[in-house]
């Protein structure tokens, strides 16, 4: 649907009531314009560019010691709040009403079948993979999971921020035609194979949450191939860019392409090129993720109010919402692991490859990767629910 300037109506309801759209979609109700624009700009990755100036004075202050140890302090315990709860928020979005999505009519016949893969035969697939090497006391098939988990999170970050690009530049009123989505996939997932390509790796022993094991190894010129497949790719986009501009006058410039720019180039292929920015990488994914979240929910949550539902306020749903994640999060990277690994690892065993925490490095991979995939089906479009995401909803009684 494409907002118009005084609002637009929803098809009515059977009691008469209709459901009417903000204004301004990105304003949304009783809201500030300006304060709405820059909390949506800072959310999905504009904050980013500040980060490195940031960087530098407290480098400057302080020197590297201790500015890397007071942040690398500050987005450790920050995970708690942001990082963990946009993992476990995935799983309490994407296994809501499981049964009709799974084998009702909620999704259509393809998104049901990538829903069953994703949420089933995924998990399950981990799942085998974590206990054999747990069991087995296997390292290496440990770390190929670990590996397999750093290769995926390139390819989540840039679709994220491709999907993120989409919505917002859609509810700006801006479509981009199927060849332009095109181009734009292909630098993104360029950049993602340059991202993990870089730098040339001979198979180096490495140590990730206890686990000692040995890099894949991938040599200079897979390095130098997929940079100049990336800027390649690059060309194209920018000539979409100044086309789209010549053609229809407009274009979504500041905050969807920041965000977009931000997953690419920033948080997936220079992710390391700061100190002291690298450690807030994957809170700045995490805050753009929980947004959208905020969006989805939100939107359903203030249309579901009034009639025919009179549902709970929207600040409570979102409220049960935001607890049940932080409480899952913290059950999934503290609580349960710890408790395993105290239990189930013994003394000895905790001085081999396997390290002192087996199970916290097997759950964290499994989250993580398992995570990816159910965001490939809960924010598709055929998923009836991304409707929620295009427009701000707001009760309104016929008049």
């Amino acid at each position: 649907m494409q907002p118009a300037a005084s609002g637009y109506a929803l098809p009515s309801r059977v009691d008469g009531t209709r459901r009417v759209a903000a204004p301004d979609p990105i304003v949304g109700v009783g809201r500030s314009p300006w304060t709405s624009r820059l909390r949506e700009f800072l959310c999905v990755g504009g904050i980013t560019p500040f980060l490195f100036p940031l960087s530098w004075l407290l480098r400057r202050r302080f020197g590297l010691d201790q500015a890397d140890y007071a942040v690398g302090f500050l987005f450790f315990y920050g995970a708690y709040l942001v990082n963990d709860p946009h993992f476990a928020v995935t799983y309490l979005l994407f296994y809501r009403n499981a049964r009709e999505r799974a084998f009702g009519t909620a999704f259509s016949k393809v998104q049901r079948g990538l829903y069953l893969l994703a949420g089933f035969a995924i998990p399950l697939a981990l799942a085998t993979w974590s206990v054999a090497s747990l069991v087995s006391g296997s390292a290496v098939a440990l770390g190929f999971l670990i590996q397999l988990m750093f290769l995926l999170v390139g390819w989540h970050y840039v679709k994220q921020g491709f999907g993120v690009l989409m919505v917002l530049s859609a509810r700006r009123g801006v479509r981009w035609s199927g060849r332009e989505r095109v181009a734009i996939l292909a630098h993104c997932f360029a950049g993602w194979a340059y991202a993990w390509a870089s730098p040339a790796d001979r198979g180096t022993e490495v140590e990730e949450k206890g686990v000692v094991y040995t890099t894949i190894a991938h040599g200079v010129g897979l390095e130098r191939f997929t940079h100049g497949v990336c800027l390649a790719t690059l060309v194209p986009v920018i000539w979409l860019l100044v086309q789209k501009r010549r053609r229809d006058g407009r274009l979504p410039i500041l905050t969807p392409l920041t965000a977009l720019l931000c997953s690419i180039w920033s948080w997936s292929i220079y992710s390391s090129i700061d100190p002291l920015v690298r450690y807030a990488t994957p809170a700045l994914h995490s805050l753009q993720y929980l947004y959208f979240v905020w969006l989805l929910r939100g939107n359903e949550a203030r249309d579901r109010e009034g009639p025919p539902w009179f549902e709970r306020s929207a600040s409570v749903r979102l409220g049960l919402l935001a607890a049940s994640a932080l409480g899952l999060g913290c059950l999934l990277f503290h609580l349960a692991p710890t408790a395993l690994d105290a239990a189930l690892v013994s003394r000895s065993a905790r001085f081999t490859s396997l390290g002192p925490t087996p199970y916290f490095a097997a759950l964290y991979a499994f989250v993580n990767i398992h995570h990816f995939f159910m965001d490939s089906v809960i924010w598709r479009r055929d998923n009836p629910e991304t409707r929620y995401l295009r427009n701000d909803f707001v009760p309104r009684a016929d008049v």
